[in-house]
């Protein structure tokens, strides 16, 4: 257990996650607080506060925007009524309609947050991508729906010096398309323009800690320069390496768990429950990165020289 300022940090995976205890993030934080969260964000890639109720809308945007900028906004897939949520800079990621009934099993929304349960990085698929995204349980179901998070940064240090060569200069392209494309969602003309793939690193450097990662997500299907199926088989190869128990921090929600973690060093899923029958409310807000991931990518040293 780490104590800084009043805050503790109670490791909960030998290698990724942590419980935050000592601060009320519903009330306005400091800076001073906001960087030792910072820091503890370099060390555990997952931080999870348990607040015993849920955030208002206004609490958890005024959180989120003491850590960094928000993301701005984008194309969503709504329900048939359109949008639940007063405001479009939270994300929607629940079973429900505007009217809070359950949507029906054909609803293009349900069926598009279904890719919610593939191993993913939020936001991989905009040029600019997310840094911080921090979800919110207001509504959990009785059983199921846990969220899975995977440590990058172990999976790239447990990977043997070929591989890392090999990899450490290769550009992917991530798009929706390619996410939920394999669940056989379709997509109308707008979509395919709006959803159009973007490239990132396949390796990155963190800005503040210096650590490489992987950057692998679901939204990956191409890699450049490569023919498709050699990329596919790739990906997967090092999707299935870094998703090891090892490297795997399973969270259990609570009613008001506030759950935060860095797109840049992990991946997550939802995991499956029954959601024709159970209703599941979370609520994301999210930091930008502010700036492309091939900026953050430095070059990585000659691992026959490095010390």
């Amino acid at each position: 257990m780490r104590n800084t300022q009043g805050l503790t940090f109670t490791p909960l995976h030998p290698v990724i996650a942590a419980e935050c205890k000592g601060v009320d993030i519903s009330e306005p934080i400091s800076s001073q607080v906001a960087d030792v969260i910072h820091d503890a964000m370099d060390r555990y890639g997952v931080l999870v506060f348990r607040q015993g109720k849920p955030m208002t809308t206004e609490q958890q945007l005024r959180f989120t925007r003491s850590l960094g900028e928000l993301e701005g906004l984008y194309t969503k897939i709504e329900s048939e009524e359109g949008r639940r949520l007063e405001t479009p800079l939270l994300s929607d990621i629940s079973n429900l309609t505007p009217s809070n009934k359950l949507l029906p099993p054909d609803d293009r929304k349900r069926q598009f947050q279904m890719g919610n349960r593939l191993w993913h990085s939020d936001s991989s698929y905009k040029k600019i991508p997310a840094k911080y995204s921090a979800l919110c349980a207001h509504v959990i179901p009785p059983a199921g729906g846990e969220t899975e998070f995977a440590d990058m940064r172990a999976a790239w240090d447990m990977l043997d010096d070929v591989t890392k060569n090999n990899i450490k200069g290769l550009v992917a392209e991530h798009s929706r398309i390619f996410s939920k494309g394999t669940l056989g969602f379709e997509f109308t003309e707008k979509e395919r323009h709006d959803f159009a793939p973007v490239r990132q690193p396949l390796v990155r450097t963190h800005p503040r800690t210096g650590r490489h990662s992987l950057f692998l997500s679901s939204h990956a299907g191409r890699i450049v320069g490569w023919q498709l199926p050699e990329a596919l088989m790739l990906l997967r190869e090092l999707t299935e390496h870094a998703t090891q128990r090892e490297f795997v921090y399973r969270h259990t929600w609570r009613l008001g768990d506030l759950v935060m973690w860095d797109n840049r060093v992990t991946m997550h899923r939802a995991q499956q429950y029954d959601d024709l029958k159970y209703p599941r409310d979370m609520r994301r807000s999210t930091v930008t990165c502010g700036a492309p991931a091939l900026a953050y990518t430095e070059s990585l040293p000659d691992l026959a020289t490095a010390a």
